[in-house]
């Protein structure tokens, strides 16, 4: 009788424990996707903008179609990609084509008086601020939560469950140590 019960309260210490173990690895996957959430927010707004700046320098830069038209594509690109890579990868190429962007309009002396050209500066560089809070955040939820994966005995409950590692939202290295750095 006493066997009995003792099986029984292992059986139920057990079950108890799946549940936390199961409820904190839910929590860490919201946490996780509320994360990316906030990247895509920043993200539609960095797409707005560079569609509001591709606009005000348009007029300016009759002579420079190849670049309005390589930084329309990929923001078009970055607008329609998906998952975490995707991502990635077309945020990278509008960044470079924001830079070559940058590059070319400082031999623009219009530009450099424009206001609204300086107001779509200083927006940008906010939302680039914020796109970098967003990713920090994001890359901490996915930190969090891989390790509550790999790390046992929680990682035998995620096996049988099914979670998987997340990615981590990089930009490339080069994008990363040259953030578009606006000067008109």
């Amino acid at each position: 009788m006493t066997l009995i019960y003792g099986l029984l309260g292992v059986a139920c210490c057990a079950g108890i424990w799946l549940v936390i173990v199961y409820n904190g690895l839910i929590r860490q996957r919201n946490l996780k996707d509320e994360a990316w959430s906030g990247i895509s927010v920043q993200l539609k707004k960095r797409h707005d903008l560079v569609g509001n700046l591709i606009n005000a320098v348009k007029g300016y830069l009759e002579h420079e179609r190849s670049v309005l038209e390589e930084l329309t594509r990929t923001r078009a690109s970055a607008m329609n990609a998906s998952g975490v890579a995707a991502v990635s990868a077309s945020e990278e190429a509008l960044s470079k084509s924001l830079g070559r962007l940058f590059a070319m309009a400082e031999s623009y002396p219009q530009l450099q008086s424009s206001s609204n050209v300086l107001q779509l500066q200083d927006s940008l560089r906010e939302i680039e601020e914020s796109l970098s809070l967003a990713r920090r955040y994001y890359n901490g939820t996915v930190r969090d939560l891989n390790t509550r994966i790999e790390t046992f005995p929680t990682n035998l409950v995620a096996g049988m469950l099914g979670f998987q590692k997340a990615e981590f939202f990089e930009l490339g290295s080069q994008a990363e140590s040259e953030v578009p750095t606006v000067k008109f």
